[in-house]
């Protein structure tokens, strides 16, 4: 059985959107490979899909967020390195071996959790490390490399393939951070091999700042939301992107509102006059945020149609009146509808979020249709 509420996901534009990066990319003076970012289930889309595809169209490196991502990505059979970001220190590491997984070293206490581990193991492991150039966030201290990563250097059981930052400003052209995380991303790059972590690769640059500068594209990128056919707000591209994801519904139910009356929680906004509304069985445990009640729009018949009253659970609410609709009609929440489009950027900016967040938060009970 298929909810009446599903989404589309078209693999192909998920391919194309990885060679229009790429032909991007070799317009420039340096031609970088791409790690293509599938975390939190590939921002929504499904992990295992999306990561044979991306495989299957040239992504050199996929990424996620921590070991359990990465395992999903190898059961599903990527071959291709496999990069986890997330800190180490408290996880359990036996994944990283037996699914041949690439760790990020953030923190002098990951790197002593993946040295014993190695050691155990009786391997060499190969790493990326991670240098916090101002997100304060993971990652050794770009001032403070010199009393850290002594121990990680003289480490026999772990190699580093590559050396990366990340940047906290990159989608805010006018941030002055930005200049100050690269340029201290390559003064601790110049600084590593005198501390004898000698510099094989490095990477900086997510959607935003590959769009936004050249300067750090460096070995590799790391696109996200790009690859799913979205640019990051408030960037604007020329490049030539497909949305990856739909949503699709249908009406239930449709009813009619007495003058006075309103409808959903908290009986909100009494209609002025005797109104028509359809019932969508999409609510907030779908990931629809409460502010689209009164804000947002979904399509029907190819009309932008408010929602109405309060998202519910399991419902929404739409004011259909004058509308000749009825049970059954198709309702798009994200997508396109004869001549109308709503894009999940758009949707984003009505209610103040991140095209990130929306994506992320698809719910797990709606079906992925892959086409």
């Amino acid at each position: 059985m298929i909810r009446p509420t599903v989404a589309r996901v078209d693999l192909d534009a998920v391919r194309s959107n990885l060679r229009a990066i790429q032909a991007f990319l070799s317009t420039g003076s340096v031609a970088p490979r791409v790690i293509a970012v599938v975390k939190a289930n590939a921002y929504g889309h499904g992990a295992a899909q999306i990561g044979r595809a991306l495989e299957d169209a040239g992504a050199a490196v996929l990424a996620c967020a921590d070991i359990e991502e990465g395992i999903v990505l190898r059961e599903a059979g990527v071959r291709v390195p496999v990069l986890v970001f997330g800190a180490l220190s408290v996880s359990d590491l036996d994944g990283i071996f037996t699914h041949d997984l690439t760790p990020t070293i953030s923190t002098p206490s990951a790197a002593r959790a993946l040295q014993a581990a190695a050691a155990r193991h009786d391997t060499r492991l190969h790493c990326h490390l991670k240098i916090d150039t101002g997100m304060n966030r993971l990652g050794f201290r770009h001032d403070n490399l010199r009393r850290t990563l002594p121990e990680l250097a003289a480490s026999g059981h772990l190699e580093i393939d590559a050396v990366y930052t990340h940047f906290a400003t990159a989608d805010n052209p006018e941030h002055p951070a930005f200049n100050e995380q690269r340029e201290r991303f390559e003064a601790a790059t110049r600084d590593l091999p005198g501390i004898g972590i000698p510099v094989r690769a490095r990477h900086a640059a997510n959607s935003a700042a590959l769009l936004r500068d050249e300067r750090v594209w460096y070995d590799f990128v790391r696109p996200g939301l790009l690859l799913y056919g979205v640019i990051p707000p408030p960037l604007a591209s020329t490049l030539a992107l497909r949305p990856a994801l739909s949503l699709h519904s249908r009406i239930v139910a449709v009813k009619g509102l007495r003058t006075g009356e309103a409808a959903g929680y908290g009986l909100k906004s009494p209609v002025e006059q005797p109104a028509s509304i359809a019932i969508v069985p999409a609510g907030y445990a779908d990931g629809l945020d409460l502010r689209l009640a009164g804000t947002g729009v979904m399509l029907v018949r190819g009309r932008r149609t408010p929602i109405v009253g309060s998202i519910c659970m399991d419902v929404s609410m739409l004011d259909v009146t004058g509308m000749d609709v009825a049970p059954g009609d198709e309702v798009v929440i994200v997508g396109e509808q004869q001549d109308e489009a709503i894009t999940v950027r758009e949707m984003a900016a009505t209610i103040g979020t991140i095209p990130y967040e929306l994506l992320c938060r698809v719910g797990s009970r709606i079906q992925r249709i892959y086409g």
